[in-house]
């Protein structure tokens, strides 16, 4: 075998294992900031994104009841709430449509799909 095809099937192999392992990182990982709660209005965080780094009892118009994909980004430690309860309807009324732990990230849930209106930190499900 001479050295230009020796070069070639290593640049070859490099390559398939390259876009192999680009195949297989992480595709759903939410841009979301760190501290922050995120919702989405489409599944699998697309569309116009929402974010709080505390409670909030009355969502803005474009993304209450229009909630798709969730992200729960926020700081754990003792004593802290780093758990959010999202709920149906303002001030935390109604039922509570998801809980996220922290660290969850939800593409899509079809129980809690289009249901948010307001949301709490606490410090369990």
């Amino acid at each position: 075998m001479t050295m230009h095809r020796i070069l070639s099937s290593a640049a070859a192999a490099l390559i398939a294992l390259t876009g192999a392992l680009t195949l297989s990182a992480p595709a759903g990982a939410a841009d979301c900031p760190s501290g922050h709660f995120c919702a989405w209005t489409d599944a699998n965080f697309g569309g116009q994104r929402a974010n709080w780094s505390g409670d909030d009892g009355w969502w803005e118009s474009y993304i209450a009841d229009e909630d798709s994909s969730w992200a729960n980004h926020g700081i754990s430690g003792p004593g802290i709430k780093d758990h959010v309860k999202v709920y149906s309807r303002a001030h935390q009324g109604g039922s509570m449509t998801i809980c996220l732990s922290p660290g969850q990230e939800v593409g899509y849930n079809g129980v809690a799909n289009d249901q948010g209106d307001s949301h709490t930190w606490a410090m369990s499900c």
